[in-house]
């Protein structure tokens, strides 16, 4: 359901932009659209133009050879239909009638040679949103875009920023697609229909936030699946357009500079002697490992310093165009390169740790080791978080293109790097001053009101190290890179029209075929975690009979180590580099043919091969025990004092461990497809086939000295060895229906439904049975080599209206089913440990509802404005495992449950935009509304014999302001202001077995506003 104050503004927006669809047969414009054809072979013709001579309204025509006119007052009018190469074609004498939305199709006859043949040509597609509606409208499924137009408008800065403005689309950790609350690996990610690699650690899945708008020309969402789709898009396919050849030369350049509101003007944004992301964001070679130096003092900060906070900017150039040689070879090439510089900050953010230590009882915070508050020495998790994050981002893209009569051949390369240089200091004071309030039996009223400074607090005085303050700071510098060179093809064949008279005629065959090989990368040199505990002063009463006078012990800092792991120091020095290469090939042959009555329909076959090849390395050092008996194991100094400032010149050593496992993953993907388009009739089209698709897995751990792993079916941990005993291979081979229908009962209204069977997979990391750790001391995770491929059945309903061009209302249904749906759980050996499995079962069912409206259709005044929203409501449910459901059940627990939401599906999306062109004064206007319901993060689990509840994101809100203003036929300015309303972004424990919600983290983003001036020839 609608939360929050906003509610109100939601339905009110809903309803401001509903009611003109209602009442659209009284209002006074109209429309016209159609289709442009070559008169010679009945094709549809892409490129054409469209324009009305009385009006000097103007338009392209797709790809798929459709046009539209918009907001057309009644009366007659003239259309001229031209392409050069083409004679003019004047259809006059077109009615247009209030409401109402005019057919005119036309056919144009070649300006060449009878033997002659039209150019097969391919342009730039989806720039606008009345182009994507076109599409949406002719694809076999159910696609959703934001075009490049609404990108601007909205002031999105990468691909990640854009998906969330689609219905029922939103991000994961800011850089993954969800899909209809179906996450990365129930989601294909793809760049110009090519899926790229990725070097994430966890996941098989595309990090959108890596390609800015620059290169964008639109996002589509493919929410059904076709046969033509790889088998896993089961919550959708994500296709990241880039910008291809333009239809006429042009250049543009363009700069800006921003501005966060939670770093103006401070000093304390966070950084590092020697840190930085540099220029061009490339590591200049000081965070290399020191080999020659290990059981010796290492170079380099381990610790925070402050500094001003750095500026954010960014450029870009672009250009490109087309020239036609003869009438037979057209050639051209687009090209740009852009820079990001930026930062983020926030403090006064928390990152707490809770549980139920007794069924009933009140949540407390989770603590380390002793079993009980009443063995002493324990430590808390409630900390108080600062961070300060500096970014560096830049690429480039290239396309070039060749058309000839038949065929067109393309070329692109695409680079993209990013680096980004991490800094965080958390600190939990609060666990000390709250002993009182969280374990009232264990420490007396005395503890109250903690004194950090009091040598004479019991707190100070006690001799335990019950919750000591703690202090870690953690310096991650992370530099990615993609980049991937494809060629495209697509070639007419010339083949006369062939077939059966009355029955089927076969058109022009249609070959396009696809190769490419990408790759990524992810360096993440010299990451460190350093950790402290602190103990305030204490007051010794000395013994005087004795001669032993009263004294006070200083306050110290000491070492906190990670898991309480005596054989680990407090300073940990990691480097992990993934790089993963694909080589993808694809080829699809399509057979148009008209059927009995003339309506055109096609056969399609194809075949599909994506190798990857994924190389993990791991490095990780640590002053083990500390190494140098001589050095200090304490630093004396008050809570404000680090000991990360005098660390570096007291000769503590570094030694390297031996437990980390690298490794060599492989996966192959082959598969083959059919299917067909069918016109039963003008209103009815049924589309159907099957896609046969083969999967292979395959890891070859490299493992150090000491790794351990739990066999399947094991209790605990052992040595590996062999080390090839945890090598895993896993094969599935699959064959994925898909039905569904296209029902047109009038112009303005079509139906969609599909049913359809997909997959989703595992990635490397949930198959391999060893240990593995973040970092020292982290959290353990262990995969799974019996964890089974998910199965998911879809089932889909959508019903567009379309009154005329631009114009749309839509209401969407979907339902899926998924067997062996993965999950993570924590088990206990002899430790505690995450790791995935397959649940039994799971569902999610859904509505979306899209509206948009240009108001000026209506309202002449409001000629320009154009209101749009859309929502997604989703209810989701997996079954728990037998041994799950036992756990909960357990005394110590006692938490009975069976089910739970499915993770990073939210209860509710809403986007609701305005946007404004005032023509008059050459300026746009842009307002977005986004909002995220209540998302499950985290399944409820156990801890060490505590329950854990649920973790959910709760629901937040974004608005973004965007002003465009074009100072010249050249020059144009633009104002973005984003993140208006800096809505707390939060995590709660939530069960109905500890009453309200309990804070897990809280921070804030902060407001950012920038503006940016941008010059076209």
């Amino acid at each position: 359901m609608v939360k929050g104050p906003w509610r109100l503004f939601v339905w009110a927006g809903l309803t401001v932009v509903l009611l003109p669809v209602a009442v659209a047969g009284a209002q006074q414009s109209g429309s016209i659209r159609g289709m442009v054809y070559d008169r010679e072979f009945d094709v549809p013709m892409p490129l054409a133009q469209v324009q009305i001579a009385e009006t000097g309204q103007t338009v392209r025509a797709s790809s798929e050879g459709n046009y539209a006119f918009g907001e057309v007052p009644p009366g007659r009018y003239t259309l001229v239909f031209s392409r050069e190469g083409y004679h003019r074609q004047v259809v006059s004498d077109v009615v247009v009638t209030p409401g109402q939305m005019t057919e005119v199709d036309a056919s144009m006859s070649g300006d060449f040679e009878e033997m002659e043949e039209f150019v097969v040509e391919d342009m730039v597609l989806g720039s606008t949103d009345v182009e994507l509606l076109e599409i949406r409208r002719e694809s076999p499924g159910l696609v959703d875009s934001v075009s490049v137009e609404t990108m601007s408008r909205a002031g999105v800065s990468n691909a990640a920023d854009a998906l969330a403005l689609a219905p029922g689309a939103t991000v994961q950790d800011g850089k993954f697609a969800v899909i209809r609350g179906l996450p990365d690996r129930y989601v294909v990610s793809m760049m110009n229909g090519v899926r790229l690699p990725t070097a994430d650690t966890d996941k098989r899945a595309v990090e959108l936030d890596q390609f800015p708008s620059e290169v964008i020309e639109s996002v589509r969402i493919t929410k059904t699946f076709t046969p033509d789709q790889q088998g896993d898009a089961s919550g959708g396919a994500v296709d990241v357009v880039l910008k291809g050849v333009p239809d006429q030369n042009v250049f543009k350049i363009s700069f800006g500079a921003g501005v966060l509101s939670n770093t103006w003007g401070k000093d304390n944004f966070l950084s590092y002697s020697g840190g930085g992301v540099g220029g061009w964001g490339v590591d200049d070679g000081s965070r290399e490992i020191p080999y020659d130096r290990i059981g010796g003092v290492w170079p380099g900060a381990i610790g925070v310093t402050e500094r001003d906070a750095p500026y954010n900017g960014d450029w870009s150039l672009s250009g490109g165009g087309r020239k036609r040689y003869d009438r037979h070879l057209t050639v051209g090439g687009f090209g740009t390169l852009y820079y990001n510089r930026g930062s983020s900050f926030y403090d006064e953010a928390v990152d707490d740790s809770w549980w139920v230590e007794q069924p009933g009882d009140p949540m407390t915070p989770q603590y380390g080791n002793p079993t009980t508050p009443q063995d002493g020495d324990f430590k808390t998790s409630l900390f108080d978080v600062t961070q300060g994050v500096r970014d560096v981002s830049w690429g480039g893209l290239l396309t070039l293109g060749a058309q000839s009569e038949y065929h067109n051949l393309s070329v692109l390369y695409m680079f993209t790097r990013s680096t980004e240089d991490k800094v965080t200091l958390a600190e939990d004071t609060r666990g000390k001053a709250g002993l009182h309030t969280y374990w009232p039996d264990v420490f007396g009223p005395e503890y109250a009101h903690y004194n950090p400074t009091d040598p004479t607090h019991p707190g100070n005085t006690d001799g335990s190290d019950s919750a000591p303050y703690l202090r870690t700071e953690t310096l991650d510098y992370t530099e990615r890179s993609t980049d991937t060179f494809q060629l495209h093809g697509r070639h007419v064949l010339p083949i006369r029209p062939f077939g059966f008279e009355g029955l089927v005629q076969f058109l022009y065959p249609e070959f396009n075929w696809t190769l490419a090989h990408s790759s990524a990368s992810s360096y993440q040199p010299d990451k460190r975690l350093f950790g402290t505990q602190w103990r305030g002063p204490a007051e010794n009463p000395g013994i005087p009979w004795l001669g032993i006078p009263a004294s006070i012990t200083p306050a110290k800092h000491s070492m906190f180590k990670p898991a309480a792991n005596f054989t680990m120091g407090n300073l940990q020095r990691t480097w992990k580099e993934i790089q993963e290469q694909s080589d993808q090939y694809a080829l699809n042959l399509t057979l148009p043919f008209e059927q009995w009555a003339g309506d055109e329909g096609y056969l399609k076959f194809g075949l599909f091969r994506d190798e990857v090849t994924r190389e993990y390395d791991q490095e990780s050092f640590s002053n083990f025990g500390d190494l140098n008996l001589a050095a200090p194991k304490s630093f004396e100094g008050p809570w404000e004092s680090r000991w990360s400032d005098v660390w570096p010149v007291q000769n503590h050593r570094m030694g390297a461990a031996a437990i980390d496992v690298d490794y060599t993953g492989k996966q192959e993907i082959s598969a083959w497809y059919h299917m067909v388009d069918l016109p039963i009739s003008s209103m009815a089209r049924l589309i159907g086939g099957a896609r046969y698709e083969s999967t292979e897995l395959s890891i070859t751990n490299r493992p150090e000295e000491f790794v351990t792993w739990i066999p399947p079916g094991a209790p605990g941990s052992i040595d590996l060895d062999p080390p090839s005993a945890a090598d895993v291979h896993y094969e599935q081979y699959d064959i994925l229906p898909s039905l569904g229908f296209v029902l047109t009962p009038f112009a303005e209204i079509m139906i969609r439904g599909s049913y359809s069977e997909t997959v989703a997979r595992q990635t490397f990391k949930e198959l391999s049975p060893i240990q593995q750790m973040e970092y020292l001391g982290g959290d353990v995770f262990i995969g799974n080599p019996s964890l089974r491929m998910s199965e998911v059945k879809n089932y889909d309903l959508r019903v567009d209206y379309t009154p005329y061009a631009g114009c749309l209302l839509s209401v969407s249904w979907f339902h899926k089913e998924v067997t062996d749906p993965i999950e993570y759980v924590q088990r206990v050996a002899n430790f505690t440990y995450t790791t995935p499995v397959n649940y039994p079962e799971g569902e999610l069912t859904g509505w979306e509802f899209e509206i948009r409206q240009h108001l000026g259709q209506y309202v002449k005044p409001l000629e320009g404005l154009t209101v749009g929203a859309n929502a997604t409501l989703i209810d989701s449910q997996v079954q728990l495992t037998a041994a799950e459901v036992v756990a909960f059940n357990e005394p110590n627990i006692r938490a009975p449950m069976t089910h739970r939401a499915m993770t990073n599906a939210p209860e509710f999306l809403y986007n609701i935009y305005l946007t404004y062109d005032l023509k008059r004064y050459d300026t746009r206007l842009g307002l977005f509304y986004t909002v995220r319901g209540d998302t499950l993060v985290a399944g409820a689990g156990q801890s060490n014999g505590k329950f854990v509840p649920s973790i959910y994101e709760t629901e937040y809100g974004t608005l973004n302001f965007t002003l465009e203003k074009r100072l010249s036929e050249h020059a144009v300015v633009s104002f973005k202001a984003k993140n208006l309303l800096d809505p707390a972004i939060e995590r709660v424990y939530r069960s109905a077995y500890i009453g309200g919600d309990v804070t897990k983290s809280s921070y804030h983003k902060g407001m950012e506003f920038s503006m940016s001036v941008s010059v076209t020839w």
